[in-house]
């Protein structure tokens, strides 16, 4: 009986143990701001990074897959070629992105695989009704 109820709790530790290594060697890094990235932009080239800040208005251009992403004070071009974009990428919107930075021909370039936009609050949208 007692043989029994040790392995349960052995393989039931080993799981757990297991489990915990898991999320603690695949946390993401922090999302940085625009500007926080650009602050020591060199730090993080070929790095994952996460970063989020605001479509600049007009930026987006489908011919060459990119976008400005701008913070207060600075701005990074993201490239979404092979991204997966949920809807919603417009002009003056809050966009989250994952990808490497990196460093092309003088100029930070952000390649993006993952994309995702804040969603327009229904409340503005209430707001602007009652105008």
């Amino acid at each position: 009986m007692w043989a029994r109820r040790t392995r349960i709790l052995a393989i039931g530790a080993v799981l757990t143990i297991g489990l915990l290594a898991t999320v603690l060697l695949q946390s993401p890094a922090p999302t940085q701001t625009v500007d926080e990235l650009m602050a020591s932009p060199s730090e993080h080239v070929d790095q994952e990074v996460a970063v989020r800040g605001e479509v600049q208005d007009g930026s987006i251009d489908n011919n060459t897959m990119t976008f400005v992403l701008e913070g207060s004070s600075s701005t990074l071009t993201i490239r979404f070629t092979d991204a997966m974009v949920s809807n919603g990428l417009d002009d003056n919107r809050t966009v989250y992105a994952e990808g490497i930075l990196l460093y092309e021909e003088g100029e930070y370039i952000f390649e993006a695989n993952v994309i995702k936009t804040s969603c327009p609050s229904k409340y503005e949208e209430a707001a602007e009704d009652e105008e």
